[in-house]
């Protein structure tokens, strides 16, 4: 069985942008949304994380707070977080105070995942710089911290915000607050910020090639940072971000997802500009690609496991996988990749079948001396009832 360096216990999640083609009926869209999020409660799986996004047409979840508490009240385990909360787009004061009321809301299943901002068009239409939005998100971060932690009042002010003695008049429900983690893509500036602050890391790219072959140094500089700030980080906290399609069979994979594969690859071709995979009109080139890369695994559980290991080889340890959440199969195909994971991938990586196996094979091991003692013992059964038998009959 694999083994998950320094967690000893991998957890299991998604992350939902979300992502759903135009031209159909969105109501209807962020309907499956929760639905999936229930569904994924009851599978067992134990986090969601809901995406911020203003422009592009795919990503239409607004306010993955406002969403959040809507999933919060249909479920009763899973945790859920934004993912991200993009906060240049935000003044601090008043992010941190929905964050506290959602947590409490939640009744403490929030998490709290942070972020600069991933569509140009978003900060386009505000008026933002995207030269500046990094260093927005950091100073915003260093604030949100700051009313979470401190009992004092709060004094700030940068060219985009101030704080003059705030503090918030509702503290979180989890004391000290929500667990709060970076999103991290390419650049270090995602694990710069998370050492910095003692944060969580996500990472969004984890597959992609450029993500893939960062993840090494990702952790490296959040241990230079975290001696460097006194901070305490820890890699059960790190979660990697990556696309999977799972079914019975291969073949059963690669054909559910000629549903909505081209129209996704698409979207990140021409409208996202982050090219994935080579512009064909072939399907089957397309899946072959995309499994060749590592960016994505479109296969069984055994594709899926194989995925995962090759992710903890590279990263040398991390805490939560999580599913990016897509539209490559239509809503059946996709819960049924979901029970695959539950049932096969996710005993892989948690050891929850070991003793179940282990008690298996013992008791068919010491088969043979189990069944004699039983046989036996029905003999004796019998011997003893004959004889009673024959005691009544003879006055005995």
């Amino acid at each position: 069985m694999p083994t998950i360096a320094a967690t000893g216990h991998l957890q299991f999640g998604i992350f939902l942008a979300p992502f759903h083609p135009v031209g159909q009926n969105p109501t209807l869209a962020l309907q499956r949304d929760l639905e999936l999020i229930e569904h994924l409660d009851r599978l067992g799986f134990d986090e969601a994380w809901i995406g911020e996004h203003h422009s592009a047409g795919y990503e239409i979840i607004a306010s993955p707070e406002v969403f959040i508490a809507s999933a919060a009240a249909r479920t009763s385990t899973i945790r859920l977080g934004t993912g991200v909360s993009s906060l240049p787009y935000h003044h601090p004061f008043m992010l941190a105070d929905r964050l506290s009321l959602l947590d409490h809301l939640t009744r403490g299943r929030l998490m709290v995942g942070v972020g600069p901002g991933a569509l140009p068009s978003d900060a386009y239409m505000m008026g933002i710089d995207p030269a500046r939005q990094r260093d927005m998100m950091e100073e915003a971060l260093e604030a949100i911290l700051a009313l979470f932690r401190s009992d004092e009042p709060i004094d700030r002010r940068t060219d985009w915000f101030t704080l003059r003695q705030a503090r918030l008049q509702l503290r979180p429900y989890q004391r000290p607050h929500p667990e709060v983690a970076v999103a991290a893509q390419i650049s270090p500036v995602g694990p710069r910020a998370a050492g910095r602050f003692g944060c969580s890391l996500l990472s969004l790219g984890a597959t992609s090639a450029g993500g893939f072959d960062v993840l090494g140094s990702h952790w490296d500089v959040m241990e230079q940072r975290s001696v460097e700030f006194a901070t305490t980080i820890d890699r059960s906290r790190w979660r990697l971000v990556g696309p999977m399609h799972l079914a019975d069979t291969r073949e059963q994979a690669v054909a559910d997802v000629e549903f909505g594969l081209a129209a996704w690859i698409d979207y990140f071709q021409r409208v996202a500009a982050l090219p994935l995979a080579p512009d064909t009109d072939n399907h089957a080139s397309l899946v072959d690609a995309l499994n060749a890369s590592g960016m994505a695994v479109i296969g069984t559980v055994e594709d899926a496991v194989a995925q995962i290991e090759r992710l903890e080889e590279q990263s040398g340890g991390f805490g939560t996988y999580l599913f990016m959440v897509h539209e490559w199969a239509d809503t059946a195909a996709t819960r049924r990749s979901y029970e695959l994971v539950s049932r096969y991938v996710m005993p892989r990586f948690q050891g929850t079948s070991t003793a179940l196996t282990a008690s298996r094979d013992w008791a068919a091991e010491n088969r043979p001396e189990f069944i004699g003692a039983a046989g036996n013992a029905v003999i004796g059964a019998f011997t003893k009832h004959q004889e009673e038998q024959a005691a009544k009959a003879t006055g005995g």
